[in-house]
């Protein structure tokens, strides 16, 4: 995952796809290293005593709260737990994990549901339940998988909602967001949330959002003009007032893009398919 830090200006370079990558959204003091592993460190919160902050070089890349599987941290993933409680999804798939913060949130406040993790990085993972306290849990499971490949693999409706949070280079992975792909998101699920980090130009925002277009009767969004945008496609019409009230509400309230809005917004944009990723275009 990638998270915009309102503080300062994000330009890492993320090698890695599929998990999180964010930064804090609220200053922290000295952190105290917990372990090492290549350029991945976990670390303690001091202002937090059970907050365990996952680091990739100099990014903050996940959040989790020991004592508190319910904290989220990053305020994109309380946007996302807005529009999946707003859906009654409770069998979801994540497709990018690294501490996997927001599953064990909802798997904690919903054992009875299904919290599905695919994480391409099995290092992630093992940093993850050593330092940051990933474990067994009922309604979470946790695997080494590419998102795109596990969903293929899925029957008709088989799932609520995607969650699609993973990053190479500071994008989405273009595989993952091209017609065919999302079209497969659309077979398996009725709800797709996607994290994008963009500008004010919005260029990402755009193009994920016509490959979206294809897929779902409504395209709508959360997010400001910059940094981090929830693109989400839903074959039912969600209750957008409720939601936007309560991103509104947020320790860092954000707005809703309508799906008229967003139509007008896609206009003239051309979504991904397979051959253009396939080509480098």
């Amino acid at each position: 995952m990638l998270k915009a830090a309102p503080t300062r200006v994000v330009s890492t370079v993320i090698g890695r796809l599929g998990w999180q990558a964010m930064s804090v959204s609220r200053l922290r003091g000295k952190q105290l290293t917990l372990a090492r592993s290549g350029d991945l460190i976990a670390e303690r919160d001091p202002l937090r005593p059970a907050g365990r902050l996952l680091r990739q070089g100099d990014m903050d890349a996940s959040y989790v709260d020991l004592a508190d599987a319910s904290h989220l941290e990053f305020d994109y993933l309380r946007w996302m737990r807005i529009v999946l409680r707003a859906a009654n999804a409770r069998r979801v798939v994540h497709v990018g994990g690294g501490a996997c913060a927001l599953a064990r949130a909802l798997a904690a406040e919903d054992p009875g549901g299904r919290q599905e993790v695919c994480e391409i990085d099995a290092s992630v993972l093992a940093l993850a339940r050593e330092h940051l306290g990933l474990r067994r849990a009922p309604g979470l499971r946790v695997r080494v998988a590419e998102g795109r490949t596990f969903l293929a693999g899925q029957g008709t409706a088989a799932w609520d909602a995607v969650v699609i949070d993973a990053f190479v280079a500071a994008t989405v992975p273009r595989r993952l967001i091209t017609v065919q792909a999302l079209a497969d998101v659309a077979r398996v699920a009725p709800l797709a949330l996607i994290n994008v980090l963009d500008n004010r130009a919005a260029r990402d925002v755009r193009t994920i959002g016509a490959g979206m277009a294809t897929a779902y009767r409504r395209v709508w969004a959360l997010g400001g003009r910059a940094g981090n945008t929830i693109l989400a496609g839903s074959v039912a019409d969600l209750n957008l007032d409720r939601i936007a009230a309560q991103a509104a509400a947020d320790a860092s309230p954000t707005r809703v893009t309508r799906p008229d809005a967003m139509a007008l917004m896609l206009a003239g944009t051309l979504p991904l398919h397979d051959e253009d990723v396939a080509s480098g275009a």
